[in-house]
């Protein structure tokens, strides 16, 4: 209920009588019994009647006529149901202000004890007031005298005069819209506050971002030029295919790999050997090697072992033409053409020269040598400037060789890079990928103690942020990741479409231990009927796609520059860093071969010998060990996440 204007009289008109004071106070009503919460039912007093004058006509009219239609008339109560001149007074509610009539004395309602029901001056003054103050305020127009207003005639409708004070007795309709504004006020009110408290400006300020949201929160949803998104790669390779990956690898076939470390630098001379014993590669001895990978390491079937070494007498002997069969001289020279194809990605090593020396991978694990600094830039400042068709007038952000470079720079690459076709666009992305991927395993086996007993190895947190926490690197850690996790949806496709190879019945994951290899081959199959079923691999169709003149011509350049790639790792001066560089990029090659020979995989025969397409037991190793690098390098990145959690 809305509080009254307290009452106030003019000084002219004297003080109230006490007794009238109380009467007012009390209420005034003139139902039967007790009344409502501020009345106190029939009073035992009978007011003194007063004498009335007679209504003055107005402008010649008849006294009795009315105003106008729904307009009371003085003397009369308004609102509908008034009983009209001379008419018994309807009956109203206890405690409500008496409608009185002028000119002639009201009847009294039944049963209310023969009281009169004509209240005092003073009391009609006190609901008068009341009802023109309560009104002044309803329409926002409040006035500090509360007598000014209407002096004369019926109170008005709708107020209640009770013990302490008059007050606005809203209707059933001011109730219901009164009720449901509070109710949209209320909802605004609070939506503002929870607004407020979980803005910004709130008191409680926003907890410092983690140190893994600073690494990863970028690298997620979809990867750009794919329709796969990262959580989808996370789940499928760290719980479905990295385990049974890492078995298939701990094999012989695929843990004795063949390199010539010694082979010199095709670029320039002036190249500085590690001296750390980190760096130092521990190749295998004689007797360590498995017989049937030594007989003819670059084949893979014991059939065909037997032909080459066959062909590799008779060519000794210089009596290729005379006593070899007619399959046997057809079977040499389409070997030896695809050995010189141009289709190769990667410029192999010569593993018939008495320098390549075989190498056990398990022993000599992929981590953190302390090969750094001027030299290692070196090598990746020639990669990325001179082999991913970028023009020399566009900067490469964070190039530690290259001063003064600032953000605006850093879009002009990023804009550049927009522009270029996706080929060229994906070549720059492979090469950036896989520098995340060694960074990765450079900072998960990292030394973190060394003693003269032992060497302890594990997670470097501080080195892995310093290489792809999105702050320090300016933003470009976070897309280096995302750059990872390209590299292993090509690969991945790569031996999704190479399944037909391996199926054949005549292929064999040959070392001469016959129950090994059965059981490897069975392995390998499940890997890679589990890599099929991959539900969104990449897309390789718009590759080298359009006029083909001008594709073909796309395609060699594509080639000629990893080709250029894999010469450069024989210019790194870390033996260690060397070999898993040399068979990183021998594996992507390799996984490049066979994503742009669909057509030949497509027409190779179900069982014997497969002349237009072939892969060597050194491209076979070399292409399960590069995605092996890279599948461990996204369950890292898990790891990795868990360590940053709580480190801000």
């Amino acid at each position: 209920m809305q509080p009254c204007v307290p009452f106030s009289f003019k000084a002219s008109r004297g003080a109230v009588d006490a007794q009238f004071v109380r009467f007012a106070s009390w209420g005034w009503a003139g139902g039967r019994g007790p009344g409502p919460a501020g009345t106190l039912g029939p009073l035992p007093l009978r007011p003194r009647p007063r004498p009335r004058p007679r209504p003055r006509p107005r402008s010649g009219k008849d006294p009795g006529a009315r105003a106008g239609p729904g307009r009371p008339q003085p003397g009369e109560a308004p609102g509908p149901g008034r009983a009209g001149r001379g008419g018994a007074e309807p009956r109203r509610e206890a405690g409500s202000c008496v409608s009185l009539t002028r000119g002639k004395e009201a009847a009294p309602r039944p049963g209310a004890g023969g009281l009169a029901a004509r209240a005092p001056r003073h009391v009609r003054r006190l609901c008068r007031e009341a009802a023109a103050a309560g009104g002044r305020a309803s329409r926002g127009r409040a006035r500090e005298e509360p007598g000014v207003g209407r002096r004369r005639g019926p109170a008005r409708a709708g107020f209640f005069c009770g013990r302490a004070a008059c007050a606005r007795v809203p209707g059933p309709e001011v109730r219901r819209a009164g009720a449901a504004m509070g109710r949209r006020w209320g909802f605004l009110v609070g939506l503002v506050g929870a607004v407020w408290l979980l803005g910004p400006s709130h008191g409680e300020q926003r907890p410092p971002e983690t140190a893994a949201q600073r690494c990863f929160c970028q690298v997620s949803g979809y990867l750009d030029d794919c329709t796969c998104d990262v959580e989808t790669i996370d789940r499928f390779n760290n719980y479905r295919l990295f385990p049974r990956l890492q078995k298939l690898l701990e094999s012989d076939y695929f843990r004795y790999y063949k390199v010539n470390l010694k082979r010199p630098c095709p670029f320039w001379n002036d190249i500085s050997q590690c001296g750390r014993r980190d760096c130092a590669v521990k190749p295998c001895q004689s007797d360590e090697v498995p017989d049937g990978i030594k007989s003819a390491s670059y084949k893979y079937s014991e059939v065909a072992n037997n032909l080459i070494e066959e062909c590799e007498q008779a060519e000794r002997l210089g009596a290729v033409d005379e006593s070899l069969s007619e399959e046997t001289q057809k079977a040499v020279l389409q070997w030896t053409k695809h050995d010189d194809s141009s289709d190769n990605f990667c410029e192999a090593d010569d593993i018939q020269s008495p320098d390549a020396e075989y190498v056990d991978l398990l022993l000599n694990p992929e981590r953190y040598t302390g090969y750094k600094g001027p030299d290692a830039w070196k090598i990746w400042n020639v990669i990325y400037e001179e082999n991913c068709f970028k023009p020399q007038t566009i900067k490469r952000p964070l190039n530690p060789l290259a001063s003064g470079q600032g953000k605006s720079e850093e879009n002009t690459f990023y804009s550049w890079l927009e522009g270029l076709c996706v080929e060229k666009r994906a070549f720059y992305r492979l090469i950036s990928g896989l520098h995340a991927s060694i960074n990765v395993h450079l900072s998960a086996r990292y030394l973190l103690q060394e003693t003269w007993l032992e060497k302890k190895w594990g997670h470097n947190i501080t080195e892995f942020q310093q290489r792809f926490d999105g702050i320090l690197t300016e933003g470009e850690g976070p897309r280096r990741l995302k750059n990872l996790y390209f590299l292993y949806l090509i690969e991945l496709r790569a031996l999704s479409k190479v399944v037909p190879f391996f199926e054949r019945p005549d292929f064999q994951l040959f070392t001469g231990n016959k129950v090994h290899d059965a059981e490897n081959k069975m392995l390998l199959l499940e890997i890679l009927h589990e890599i099929k079923s991959f539900p969104l691999h990449f897309d390789e169709n718009s590759f080298f796609a359009g006029d083909k003149k001008e594709a073909n011509k796309l395609k060699e350049d594509f080639r000629l520059h990893f080709r250029n790639i894999s010469r450069i790792m024989d210019c790194v001066g870390c033996f260690k860093c060397r070999l898993w560089g040399k068979l990183q990029i021998q594996g992507l090659g390799t996984a490049l071969k066979i994503l742009f020979s669909e057509k030949l995989i497509a027409n190779m025969p179900e069982s014997g010998p497969s002349y237009e397409f072939h892969l060597t037991r050194q491209e076979i190793v070399s292409l399960f060990n590069a995605f092996g690098r890279i599948s461990t390098s996204v369950k890292e990145l898990e790891n990795f996440r868990n360590l940053l959690q709580n480190i801000h």
